[in-house]
């Protein structure tokens, strides 16, 4: 009855890759799971807001908003971070940018120029108890 929302589990699975050495200039939607090793111009999300994972691996660089359920960055972001469900900050993570995120892991090292704001699951309902109407 006061379950909370649950988060949905992060995929295992990559099935995209932006390679060291490309640079994309636009923005990216894409859906199950994305990894960057070269550098994107743009905003970067999930289809429809479908749950997706994003890792920013150590050489790569995001120019642009990020809005992606779970997140791994051991790379450079500037622009606002939005994991709406997991995000993970490894130890050579920049992120210059405001961060909003559900759970965070930091590692130690990891480098934030920004404010870092929890926030609750988009989805979480408030009721109202009343009392039984035998009283």
């Amino acid at each position: 009855m006061f379950d909370r929302k649950k988060p949905r589990a992060p995929r295992k699975r990559i099935d995209s890759l932006i390679g060291a050495g490309t640079t994309v200039s636009g923005d990216i939607a894409f859906s199950g799971g994305l990894r960057v090793d070269g550098k994107v111009i743009g905003k970067v999300t999930t289809l429809d807001n479908q749950p997706g994972t994003l890792v920013i691996s150590e050489q790569a660089r995001v120019d642009g908003e990020v809005r992606v359920s779970h997140v791994v960055v051991n790379g450079e972001v500037s622009g606002s971070l939005i994991a709406n469900d997991y995000l993970e900050l490894q130890a050579k993570a920049r992120v210059n940018a405001d961060v909003a995120y559900r759970m965070l892991e930091m590692h130690f090292g990891a480098i934030v120029e920004g404010k870092l704001m929890h926030s609750e699951p988009e989805s979480a309902s408030i009721f109202e108890l009343r009392r039984a109407s035998g009283e």
